[in-house]
């Protein structure tokens, strides 16, 4: 029986990371099911969901980290995940959330508190902080797909993220 693994690995950007790792999984007999990989600000940071089997095979995944790390300067770190999909997930509507403003601390914390309050569940959150080619003042960038039950109305959840934004001078739009 196959068992399921996360790993998240992070490494100075440099050509042949992805294959280091996927090197990693192939030597293992392992299969890749879904991933995410980004270069942030030449950093190459990679989250993996992949599967496998035989004796032993945590010890070995969790070795040849290990050796990554030695041999290639890849910090790499798996956890064993449950093998089951959600069975009956509540009835759900996607929805992308679009954030936009002066950088400040506190964004990323105060939307998604306010997802989490009302069991908004994010499914991928992006942003980025860029400065203003004209004033040269940071500004935030964040987009978030989420999934709202569907208890919850598209007025209500504009109206809760208007006045988050409101009370961070940010623009947020729900499409």
């Amino acid at each position: 029986m196959d068992k399921r693994f996360i790993m998240a690995a992070f490494s100075q950007d440099r050509p042949g990371v992805v294959a280091d790792i996927t090197r990693l999984l192939y030597d293992n007999g392992c299969n890749l099911d879904d991933s995410s990989m980004t270069n942030i600000r030449n950093e190459f940071a990679i989250l993996l969901l992949f599967s496998g089997s035989g004796e032993g095979l945590e010890g070995k995944l969790t070795e040849a980290c290990r050796v990554l790390e030695k041999e290639k300067g890849i910090t790499a770190y798996i956890k064993a995940v449950a093998s089951e999909e959600k069975k009956n997930p509540e009835p759900y509507s996607r929805k992308t959330i679009t954030v936009e403003g002066i950088d400040q601390t506190g964004i990323v914390y105060r939307v998604s508190r306010f997802l989490a309050d009302h069991h908004i569940n994010i499914e991928n959150l992006a942003s980025q902080r860029r400065l203003s080619p004209e004033s040269g003042t940071a500004l935030y960038f964040m987009n978030i797909k989420v999934q709202v039950p569907e208890e919850i109305t598209p007025a209500y959840l504009e109206e809760g993220l208007s006045q988050v934004g409101e009370a961070l001078n940010l623009d947020i739009t729900v499409q």
